[in-house]
C-alpha cells in the first residue's frame, strides 16, 4: 500500500491522517470542499502544512460532485480510500438536516462508487458512536442493535453503514467502517466542545453545559484515534473464515464495523476540571437540561481494534487536554 485517497483532509481527523501517512513515506491525494461550516481558515492552515510534503496533493471540490470526485479518484489511482468528509455536529443537524443527506449520503455513495470504478483494495469509511443512539447497555459494543438514532446525523451514518455492507456483498469491495467516539486534540473544530470551553474560558464568557453536567464520554485523543485507523487499513476484510475473536465481521460480506474509542468514560465536569486547571482560569458555568438528540453517556468497547490491529488508545484526558491548550495558546497567540 502506497497510495492513499483520503476525502476530507482539511478536516480535523483527515488532516491528521494524511500527516502520519505522509510521514511515513505513503503519497495521499486529498479531496476537501472547504465548506464554511466553521471557520476556512483553520482548514487552509491545515491543507498548507500537508502541502509542505512532497508526496501530497489534493483537489478542492464536494462530495456531491460525483464527477469530480471520480476524476480525481481515477488520476490518481489508490490503492486505499480513507472516506472522512461529512457534514458534521450533531446539533446543527437539528437545524439544517437536508444538509447531511446531501453530504453523508449522496456524497457516501459518490465515493462507493468511485471506490468500484477504481478497483480499490479496501475502501474505509467514517460512522460515529451516535448510531448507538438510545442504547443503555454499555461499554457499546460493535455487534449491538444501532436501530434507534437520536438524530438525523446519527441516520445518515447509520445509512452509511447499511449502504457499505451492501455494497460490499454486491461488488466484493472490502469495507471497513469505524466508529469514533469524543474526538479531541490539536488541529480540533472550532465547534467541538474542548475548543468552545478554552475558547469560553479564556475570554470570561459563560459555557454551557448540558444536562447539568452529568454527562459522561469516550475521550479520544486524535493521534490515538489516527493510529488506529492505520491499522486497520492493514486489516482488510475477507470471508467469515477470516473473523477473529468478537469480531464483527459480515457472514454476507467483506465487511466489518470497529469501534476506535478509549474504553473509558469520563465525567463531563471531571473533563472541564482538567481544562481549568491547565488553563489557570476558572471557567462560568451555565448549566443546561439536556439537550435535544443528546444521550448521557457514551462508551467504546475497544476490543476488537486490538484484535485486529494490535493497538489500544491510551492517552490519558488529561494529557491530551494539556496538548490542546499548548496548541490553543499558540495557535490563537494567547
Amino acid at each position: 500500500m502506497t497510495r492513499v485517497f483520503i476525502t476530507g483532509t482539511a478536516g480535523f481527523i483527515g488532516f491528521h491522517l494524511s500527516r502520519l501517512l505522509l510521514e511515513e513515506g505513503i503519497t495521499v491525494a486529498g479531496y476537501d470542499g472547504m465548506t464554511d461550516y466553521y471557520d476556512v481558515r483553520l482548514k487552509e492552515r491545515r491543507h498548507a502544512m500537508l502541502r509542505q510534503h512532497q508526496g501530497f496533493s489534493t483537489t478542492e471540490a464536494m462530495l456531491e460532485d460525483a464527477d469530480a470526485l471520480h476524476t480525481a479518484v481515477k488520476d490518481f489511482r489508490p490503492d486505499v480510500i480513507v472516506h472522512l468528509a461529512a457534514q458534521a455536529g450533531v446539533r446543527y443537524s437539528l437545524e439544517n438536516p437536508r444538509a447531511y443527506i446531501d453530504a453523508n449520503v449522496i456524497g457516501t455513495l459518490n465515493v462507493m462508487e468511485a471506490a468500484q470504478a477504481a478497483g480499490v483494495g479496501h475502501l474505509l469509511m467514517a460512522s460515529t458512536s451516535s448510531v448507538y443512539g438510545a442504547n443503555e447497555d454499555m461499554p457499546f459494543d460493535e455487534r449491538q442493535k444501532t436501530d434507534t438514532p437520536l438524530t438525523i446525523y446519527a441516520a445518515t451514518k447509520k445509512a452509511n453503514e447499511a449502504m457499505g455492507h451492501a455494497w460490499a456483498h454486491i461488488h466484493g469491495v472490502p469495507i471497513t467502517m469505524f466508529r469514533f467516539f469524543t474526538v479531541y486534540g490539536p488541529w480540533g473544530r472550532p465547534d467541538m466542545a474542548l475548543f468552545k470551553f478554552t475558547k469560553g474560558i479564556l475570554e470570561g464568557t459563560p459555557i454551557d453545559i448540558y444536562n447539568n453536567g452529568e454527562m459522561w464520554r469516550d475521550f479520544t485523543y486524535v493521534t490515538d484515534l489516527v493510529r488506529g485507523i492505520r491499522g486497520l487499513i492493514d486489516a482488510v476484510p475477507g470471508a467469515p473464515d477470516t473473523a477473529v475473536e468478537d469480531d464483527s465481521l459480515s457472514p454476507a460480506a467483506p465487511f466489518r464495523v470497529v469501534n476506535i474509542g478509549n474504553s473509558d468514560k469520563v465525567r463531563l465536569l471531571d473533563f472541564i476540571d482538567a481544562i481549568e486547571e491547565e488553563l489557570g482560569e476558572k471557567a462560568i458555568r451555565n448549566y443546561m437540561p439536556m439537550q435535544l438528540g443528546d444521550v448521557p453517556a457514551t462508551w467504546a468497547n475497544a476490543s476488537l481494534l486490538q484484535n485486529l490491529t494490535g493497538y489500544t488508545p491510551q492517552t490519558p484526558f488529561r494529557d491530551g487536554v494539556r496538548q490542546f491548550v499548548k496548541w490553543y495558546r499558540d495557535y490563537y497567540q494567547i
